[in-house]
């Protein structure tokens, strides 16, 4: 069932879902509708760019963020998470020690021209040193013996980071080394950043922590880490820095203010200046600018998916957690949410099982963007109900063929 939120109304108007459809989707227009102010804006010289609200998942600003470009050092972050993951399921531990190969120390040492760590050809250092010396130091040397380490070639590795950053949701990024040297397969999107930022901080909040110090030193050389939030008073607490001539400067940071959690990605700017200016007046921003709104309480039904052969003919689609979006503050921004799932589901179905998406744009911007679950258990229905469903899809089928079909010839 789809819902309709009529201004000043608190009944929704419900309407069926077609069953049948291989896409389906339940519309919510929701009129969160301010005083009739003109939408609070950014604008950023960064050409890539995205910041969202970690408890919610509203994004509050996108700039190019599905366009994919170099990630730089910014890769390191696929590459921390590899060992963070290893760390957890009890492959690693802070004491495993990895060996600084001669191509670590060659190509990933001071003479490779990038960052380093500075550590010694042949030496055994303990993760626990290795993984500041990739977050705060952001040295590649450091990034190459852990790839060597963990699966025996950094090109075997950044197979492993691709495979990984699929299953945590990272549709389109690529990766293809350890370090974020440039590799012409190699590229991210802001949004994917974005995702990898908050799941390494919600995931693995106790590691997350070595993203906050500001030095480390190694071989006698204390070195600060690269990213600038860090020394300006917003709550700042990581992430990443990056650079290539081909991609600009870059950034993925968070910061926390009042409890709320930002996270933000920039990339492309022209200068170091450039880079710290610009992340922290989005960050600034997007602390000041908006304010939550609650939209579905945890549990509620946003919307009702069709049931092919159970003993209900739908099942409501929940979430699990209160749907809040950030508006802008004295917004007149029109929400609208979809609740899409492939359908009809066929039962039996069992509550809490993941069944559809709930997306919720703001104006032209998607804000939000998370799972929905089955609301209750749906059993298989009777023979003759399940008889009757059967029916009704071949009749739907045909229809939706002759549909096709006539669509095609127009």
């Amino acid at each position: 069932m789809g819902l309709i939120w009529v201004p000043g109304g608190r009944a929704p108007f419900r309407r069926r879902i077609v069953p049948g459809v291989v896409l389906a989707s339940a519309m919510v227009v929701l009129s969160l509708l301010g005083g009739g102010a003109v939408s609070q804006s950014f604008q950023t010289a960064a050409p890539h760019a995205i910041l969202i609200d970690a408890d919610s998942g509203s994004v509050l600003f996108e700039k190019g963020a599905d366009e994919l470009f170099s990630p730089a050092s910014m890769a390191k972050l696929m590459t921390t998470e590899i060992v963070f993951n290893e760390i957890r399921q009890g492959r690693l531990n802070m004491d495993s020690e990895f060996q600084i190969t001669e191509d670590a120390w060659r190509r990933g040492g001071a003479g490779g021209g990038g960052s380093s760590m500075f550590a010694q050809l042949n030496s055994r250092i303990k993760l626990s040193d290795l993984l500041r010396g990739l977050i705060v130091q952001s040295g590649n040397d450091a990034a190459i013996a852990i790839g060597e380490g963990i699966a025996g070639s950094e090109e075997n590795f950044g197979r492993m980071m691709t495979a990984r950053a699929r299953e945590i949701g990272l549709t389109r990024s690529t990766f293809r080394n350890a370090t974020g040297y440039s590799a012409p397969d190699q590229k991210v999107t802001a949004r994917d950043l974005a995702k990898l930022a908050l799941h390494l901080i919600e995931t693995y909040p106790d590691l997350y922590k070595i993203f906050a110090e500001r030095e480390f030193t190694w071989n006698k050389i204390k070195q600060q880490n690269r990213n600038p939030l860090l020394t300006l008073d917003i709550g700042a607490d990581g992430l990443k820095t990056g650079y290539l001539e081909e991609s600009g400067y870059g950034l993925t940071g968070s910061a926390v203010q009042n409890g709320q959690r930002l996270i933000m990605v920039v990339s492309g700017l022209k200068t170091a200046r450039d880079r710290a200016s610009e992340s922290r007046k989005l960050m600034e921003w997007g602390f000041r600018a908006f304010e939550p709104r609650q939209i579905f309480a945890a549990g509620e039904s946003v919307g009702e998916a069709s049931v092919y052969g159970g003993a209900k003919g739908g099942v409501p689609m929940v979430a699990r957690k209160p749907v809040r979006v950030l508006l802008p503050r004295g917004s007149g921004d029109r929400i609208t949410a979809k609740a899409i799932y492939q359908g009809p589901l066929v039962a039996p179905i069992e509550q809490g099982r993941e069944i559809g998406r709930l997306r919720i744009t703001r104006g032209d911007t998607q804000a939000l963007d998370q799972p929905l679950y089955a609301g209750e258990t749906v059993e298989a229905g009777s023979i003759p109900q399940r008889a009757l469903d059967a029916t009704w899809e071949v009749g739907t089928g045909l229809f939706r063929k002759a549909f096709e079909k006539a669509g095609a010839k127009s």
